[in-house]
């Protein structure tokens, strides 16, 4: 989880804040990117080299424990579904169900981290601090501001994690069938898993960066007053100002950003299952 956090704050917050501004339903012109690159260059030529990690501090404090409880929870739930459904056997639809019960864990621990990073790194965003953007977040719009997109976050993530862990699951049977530690499988189905993934659930996403950034310029434009909510609101204003090309937008920064993500996670996941087994498989002839 640590490790995971550490990627999500220091590489993986240059790819986020890319994929946020490209997810921008009605952007300031000068926000306007066709690229990841090009929006990379823009953002560092014009806002200072710093700007990229806007949010870094906030993602490495929530992306710590959300992820050590999510694998906590992944792991002791899918040993016990495995035994009821195919008894002795990996089980795919129980490797489903644990990824997506830690997924309401994780998302109760990160969602009010994502809200506080995502304004900070919108264009011309008005907060300048972690705190002060929680503490105005809070005395203007209330607590449940913070998770006004939990719902559309778990509808994005349950199914994110359901893809994820069936495609890795089935990768390790292909790559890996004697299930063995083996780093590269590892790196290379958590990468294939995450891209998938991310790319299949690109438009929840987008309605998800709406709902957290509460981006004005998109909202005025539709004479939108007071504060959007509700996944089927969202959907219906991404729908209204992009279209269907609007549900994809920042798919490629998205599917960059995951694939890494992934890859480390679970190959540092892999890595201390393996060790800590081991460890526990000598000291047990001496006890």
């Amino acid at each position: 989880g640590l490790t995971e956090g550490m990627w999500k704050g220091f590489g993986g917050s240059k790819v986020q804040i890319l994929k946020t501004r490209m997810q921008s339903l009605q952007p300031d012109p000068r926000a306007r990117y066709r690229s990841v690159y090009e929006a990379l260059k823009k953002m560092v030529l014009t806002e200072g080299l710093w700007r990229p990690l806007r949010g870094i501090n906030v993602t490495m404090l929530g992306a710590g424990p959300a992820h050590a409880l999510y694998f906590a929870c992944y792991e002791k739930m899918k040993k016990s579904l495995s035994d009821t459904f195919q008894p002795g056997r990996n089980s795919h639809l129980a490797n489903g169900i644990a990824g997506s019960v830690a997924t309401l864990l994780h998302d109760a621990v990160m969602n009010p981290a994502e809200v506080v990073k995502q304004r900070l790194q919108m264009f011309n965003s008005p907060y300048t601090s972690v705190l002060g953007c929680m503490r105005t977040v809070h005395r203007t719009e209330g607590f449940r501001a913070f998770y006004r997109s939990y719902t559309t976050q778990l509808t994005m993530n349950v199914p994110f994690q359901a893809i994820h862990f069936i495609t890795y699951e089935l990768l390790q049977e292909r790559l890996n069938p004697h299930r063995q530690y083996n780093p590269r499988s590892h790196i290379v189905a958590g990468a294939v898993a995450g891209a998938v993934a991310a790319a299949a659930t690109t438009p929840l996403d987008v309605c998800k960066t709406l709902l957290n950034t509460q981006e004005n310029m998109a909202l005025s434009s539709l004479n939108i007053r007071g504060h959007l909510s509700g996944m089927a609101n969202a959907f219906g204003t991404v729908y209204q100002l992009g279209g269907l090309p609007g549900f994809f937008k920042g798919v490629q920064a998205r599917v960059i950003y995951q694939m890494p993500s992934t890859a480390i996670s679970w190959s540092v996941y892999e890595f201390f299952k393996y060790f800590l087994t081991k460890r526990a498989l000598e000291r047990k002839p001496a006890s």
